[in-house]
């Protein structure tokens, strides 16, 4: 058991770290934070149960996604500074996953206004 909690807390540390990095690197992250906290401000102010669960939970998932979007863009750079199509299109469904988390957001807010 001891093991486990020594893994949980490094793992922990280093999710922690890449929060951090993120949040002092990318402008992008620090943006969908910021939207992320007007939405949830939003949320509980219009919304309760299991829409405004809705709307947190895929609000987490855009701020996931930046995070994943981050990562490839990063080891596309390690791997290679110089323009490559593949690079390209790494970085760019990177950020499709981010625009389509997002669009799901949206679709979320509209139904839950709607009805």
């Amino acid at each position: 058991m001891l093991n486990f909690l020594q893994r949980l807390r490094w793992r922990v540390v280093w999710s922690c770290a890449g929060l951090s990095d993120a949040w002092r690197q990318e402008h992008s992250f620090r943006s969908w934070v910021w939207a992320n906290v007007v939405s949830a401000l939003l949320a509980f102010w219009l919304l309760e149960g299991a829409e405004l669960a809705l709307i947190l939970a895929l609000g987490v998932l855009v701020l996931a996604a930046e995070l994943f979007n981050t990562a490839v863009e990063r080891v596309v750079d390690l791997v290679s500074l110089e323009k490559s199509e593949l690079a390209k299109q790494a970085k760019d469904a990177g950020s499709a996953g981010v625009m389509v988390t997002a669009i799901a957001v949206g679709v979320a807010w509209v139904v839950v206004l709607v009805t």
